[in-house]
């Protein structure tokens, strides 16, 4: 503080001065008129001479942030005119005027009331004015000034950010740029030293340094090791004044983190590795790990392994986990306890990415020694082979050896084996095995006609070792003999036709064989030896497993012989080999000049020798036509009406009428019962269908029943189709066969004349005469007794 107050004095100082001399200098001004006047015109148009007003400075100045307990003198206006009697008044106006500024209206002395702050304000314009105390009359024309408040160090710099953060490489040459910090001061920068910064370290030394002037932090330390420390902290100081004592200052805060270079090479923390794998492992096992540890980060820590060296290079891989930056020693191939017991492995880890510049670091690699024991495992048994094919020929009696398969104990104890054959592929029990040697042997005959391959499964088990099981396939091949005689290719049938030439050939005939080709093919076709002098027909054999059959003379008649039998005789080329006789069906036919078959029936012959063909063809016509008009006759007639009663008038009583209708049930729509219509219990009441529900009740309007002893039938029937239609709850259908109610029978009693014939009936049947025309043969039947007493 009091360095501050003896600042603010000495500028007050300076000011005073300055303010005596700008006054001197006016006053000299003043005392040289002819320099400094101008000729004004008046307002009768003389020329006025007028010397320059005292108070014309350009600026006046103020030193921002006074504290002092009177107001700061900023400066003095004063009017050659005027002679000190008071009589000229001093006027002062513009920016902060009578605020900030006042003016003594005598005297022209004008003070600064409020502290001043340049960095808020830098400078203020102010117009003056004298005039006339009295009148207010202007005396002088007003006057415009500038009051520049002057600069002090009130303002400490500031740095632009409060924290920074930079990176740069690890072992960086001295001096490396690594990042520029820049601060600022409010202060002015044209006026002394108050702006004027200094940068300077305060934390980070010896490691970092920074330029006064620019504000550029650089390394300062060589080698400086990421592995060894990552991040540093450094303060940085930026101070006014040039840095002199009493500037002010500040500062802010700068993390510098190292980043990483590829300048270690991995190192394996062992030199030996110790693993074991059992024999039973298959290959793709992980076996074991090893890990060289590089203090490096990123690419830069990247490691890749391999085997160098060693005996088991051709039992083992070694891949790279680039996760965990581990090598994974894996099983190449399958091992083998009894053979070998141990392997051993020189691995080598590199460094992927290699930076040259530290090169001379190197080698950027390392290797250790892996050695790997081999575990005894229980195997099961393995066969000397992976499968076994044998051969056996078909027919061969039972008992007969097939071949032999073998296994044996990889384990040092070497148990003993056991042999079985999978049944599931043997289900026909065709084969056995002996199971203390493994000798296959038949059990039954084979076809190889049947099965040619017979492919089975054989287990070899170890006595004490029930669990340790090994499998194998073994195919047999049934080997062929010649035991099938060859045939007819397919069921030849020959057309010869009667005007057929000698020599001409009319059918060409091949063979099969069941047997193999080594006992087929090549065929031999022949004529029996009784009838190769065969007087109709011949036979050629053509040497590619075909024959043709010729015919031996001109001239067949169907009339004398229609079929011929030739016998042939079909051998093949198996060892020893194998004939048939076959026979073929020749018929003749009768052709035209051009060789084509028209018949070959001996009766279309017959007939052919008195009649045309267009002659058979109008007879079968006219069958047709008799048979047709014969068959419309007997439909029409049985679809003619019968009467449903047959009467006759000796005696009514004795015929039985028959009725073939079975009734179709509810559906029936061509019969009904006449006691069913007069159902009692549907008299006083609706009866609904049994089989469905129906949504509502319906009530049957009254008036449209007829009386329960009616006797107009049409009128019973007619009431109940308009009460089916109106019914909602009835089927979609019209229909009054269909109701839910079977009846308790009829109440006119039996109408069968079975019993009439014997009894005489009290019932009477009179009303039948009412009931219409349609019931007028049953009222002539039953409604007079005299009618049945002249009968009787």
């Amino acid at each position: 503080m009091k360095e501050d107050n003896c600042l603010h004095a000495a500028l007050i100082c300076l000011g005073m001065l300055y303010y005596s001399h700008a006054v001197t200098t006016e006053k000299l001004n003043h005392l040289r008129p002819s320099l400094h006047g101008h000729h004004e015109k008046g307002k009768e148009g003389q020329v006025l001479h007028r010397s320059k007003r005292g108070w014309v400075w350009n600026q006046f100045f103020v030193i921002e942030e006074y504290t002092g307990p009177d107001p700061v003198l900023v400066g003095r206006l004063h009017s050659d005119i005027d002679s000190g009697d008071g009589n000229i008044k001093y006027i002062l106006s513009g920016e902060g005027a009578g605020i900030i500024f006042v003016i003594d209206d005598k005297s022209g002395n004008i003070h600064a009331t409020k502290t001043l702050d340049r960095e808020e304000r830098a400078q203020y314009t102010l117009t003056a004015q004298a005039v006339d105390r009295n009148t207010n009359r202007p005396l002088e024309p007003p006057s415009e000034f500038i009051v520049k408040v002057q600069d002090i160090n009130d303002n400490p710099p500031e740095f632009l950010h409060e924290n920074y953060h930079a990176n740069v490489p690890e072992r960086s040459n001295v001096g490396t740029s690594v990042i520029q910090v820049t601060a600022s001061d409010a202060d002015d920068p044209t006026y002394g030293n108050s702006a004027k910064l200094v940068y300077s370290i305060l934390e980070g030394q010896p490691y970092f340094s920074v330029e006064a002037q620019t504000g550029i932090i650089r390394t300062a330390l060589p080698n400086m090791d990421r592995e060894a420390k990552e991040e540093y902290h450094v303060v940085i100081q930026a101070k006014d004044m040039g840095g002199h004592m009493g500037g002010l200052s500040g500062t802010t805060k700068v993390t510098i983190t190292l980043t990483d270079v590829n300048d270690n090479p991995p190192k394996f923390p062992q030199s030996v590795y110790q693993m074991s794998v059992s024999e039973a492992a298959v290959p793709g096992e992980e076996v074991g790990r090893v890990k060289a540890k590089d203090p490096d980060i990123g690419e830069n820590g990247l490691v890749a392994y391999s085997i160098i060296d060693g005996d088991g290079m051709d039992m083992f891989e070694i891949t790279t986990d680039y996760e965990t930056q581990e090598g994974v020693v894996k099983l190449k191939k399958l091992l083998d306890f009894e053979t070998k017991k141990s392997y051993s492995l020189k691995v080598e880890a590199a460094n992927v990415h290699i930076d040259p510049k530290f090169i001379s670091n190197g080698p950027f690699k390392d290797t250790v020694t892996v050695k790997i024991s081999v575990e005894d495992a229980d195997e099961p048994p393995v066969f000397l082979k992976p499968s076994y094919i044998f051969e056996v020929q078909e027919n061969a009696a039972s008992g007969t050896v097939v071949g032999k398969v073998h296994a044996k104990d990889p384990d040092a104890a070497n148990s003993a084996i056991r042999y079985s054959i999978d049944r599931h592929t043997d289900l026909e029990r065709y084969f056995m095995i002996n199971a203390e040697d493994g000798n296959i042997k038949t059990i039954k005959a084979l076809d190889r006609e049947e099965i040619a391959w017979h492919n089975i499964s054989v287990f070899a088990v170890e006595v004490h070792k029930q669990h340790q099981e090994a499998k194998v396939p073994v195919a047999i091949k049934v080997v062929d003999v010649n035991d099938n005689a060859p045939k007819f290719a397919a069921a030849y049938e020959a057309f010869v036709c009667e005007n057929a030439r000698s020599n001409q050939q009319f059918i060409t005939i091949s063979a099969d064989d069941k047997d193999d080709s080594a006992n087929g093919p090549r065929f031999i076709f022949s004529l029996p030896p009784e009838i190769i002098h065969n007087p109709n027909f011949t036979l050629r054999d053509n040497r590619d497993n075909t024959a043709s059959v010729l015919v031996r003379r001109e001239g067949f008649s169907r009339q004398k012989q229609d079929l011929y039998l030739l016998p042939i005789v079909i051998s093949d080329g198996g060892v020893p080999p194998m004939s048939s006789t076959n026979t073929l069906t020749i018929r003749v036919c009768g052709c035209d000049s051009n060789g084509s078959l028209l018949s070959c029936n001996a009766e279309a012959y017959i007939l052919n020798a008195g009649l045309s063909t267009g002659a058979l063809i109008a007879i079968l016509a006219c069958i047709v036509i008799l048979l047709v008009i014969v068959v419309l006759f007997v439909t029409l007639k049985r679809q003619k009406k019968e009467p449903l009663i047959v009467f006759e008038e000796e005696d009514v009583r004795e015929n039985i009428i028959t009725y073939d209708d079975e009734g179709g049930g509810e559906e029936d729509t061509e019969a009904f019962d006449i006691a069913t219509l007069q159902n009692p219990d549907g008299i006083n009441g609706f009866i609904p269908r049994k089989d469905i529900k129906p949504e509502y009740q319906y009530m049957p309007r009254p008036g449209l029943r007829p009386a329960p002893n009616s006797v107009d039938v049409d009128d019973f029937i007619n009431t109940r189709i308009q009460e089916a239609d109106n019914d909602p709850t009835a089927p979609p259908y019209d229909s009054i066969q269909i109701y839910g109610y079977e009846g308790r029978g009829s109440v006119a009693g039996s109408l069968s004349s079975l019993e009439s014939a014997t009894t005489d009936s009290d019932l009477d049947y009179d009303y039948l005469q009412n009931w219409g025309p349609r019931f007028k043969k049953l009222a002539d039947l039953y409604g007079s007794k005299d009618t049945f007493d002249d009968d009787s």
